[in-house]
């Protein structure tokens, strides 16, 4: 897409370690239903660097899994600004703003959202294609990909023959086979048992270290414990944002 204001998003957008990935400024959510105003953020003020891990914790209907889905474009704030990779997302045009997530950021959900009819490989190799990406560079995204989550042996398979906690591993791989600037998760082990739920963790943590930047949505403490920052929403507002833990 030569579009000038996707453009200006996306050029230069993946800063160096440390440095500033995305600010929201006031950034407010306002859902009126019935005549009725449901604040689900107020004036919420945040920076994420790259490289960060940030776990969003609260309770529920504090506006976590709100906040995730204007950090991924899937909405946006009744008032106040994000700036991605240094430049202002306001503006941008439903096929513009779909654009944009399909190169920046990659999402993990919590119902892995895998296509019933589509092999392993296929639902990896699904976003690639909307890129108009050379078949053989998608083969090799995906093949490396599925390589890092452990998952490359079960790349025939269709996502009814495989384990949640399998599922869950091609749901990582199709986030980051892109590439992207942000990696969102929203309660990644919420559907899982412990032990998959561990072996998920893991794997993001694997991945942090490999220098990808996380925003994770959880209800899980030890979970958040992981990251190295974690903020705790209340009633739609950031009641605390400080370090969270120390990897080791």
């Amino acid at each position: 897409m030569n579009d000038p204001a996707v453009q200006a998003v996306t050029r230069d957008a993946r800063p160096a370690a440390g440095q500033r990935l995305l600010h929201l400024e006031g950034v407010t959510k306002v859902f009126l239903t019935d005549e009725v105003e449901t604040h689900a953020l107020s004036n919420v003020h945040m920076t994420v660097h790259q490289g960060e891990w940030m776990a969003i914790v609260g309770p529920s209907g504090s506006g976590k899994t709100t906040l995730l889905a204007i950090l991924g474009l899937l909405d946006t704030p009744t008032s106040g600004s994000y700036v991605l990779g240094d430049r202002p997302v306001a503006g941008l045009s439903a096929s513009q703003r779909a654009w944009v997530r399909n190169r920046q950021i990659g999402f993990i959900f919590q119902s892995f959202n895998l296509i019933g009819d589509l092999t392993v490989f296929e639902n990896v190799e699904l976003p690639l294609t909307y890129r108009g990406m050379p078949a053989a560079e998608r083969k090799r995204r995906v093949e490396s990909a599925l390589e890092r989550v452990g998952m490359a042996h079960r790349r025939k398979h269709l996502p009814g023959q495989l384990s949640g906690g399998q599922q869950q591993r091609v749901a990582v791989a199709r986030a980051v086979a892109g590439d992207p600037l942000l990696l969102l998760a929203d309660e990644p082990t919420g559907n899982l048992d412990s032990k998959n739920g561990q072996a998920v963790m893991e794997l993001l943590r694997e991945l942090h270290a490999g220098g990808a930047t996380l925003c994770m949505v959880t209800h899980d403490l030890g979970h958040s414990k992981l990251a190295t920052r974690s903020v705790s929403l209340f009633d739609g507002r950031v009641v605390e944002d400080g370090t969270a833990g120390v990897l080791g």
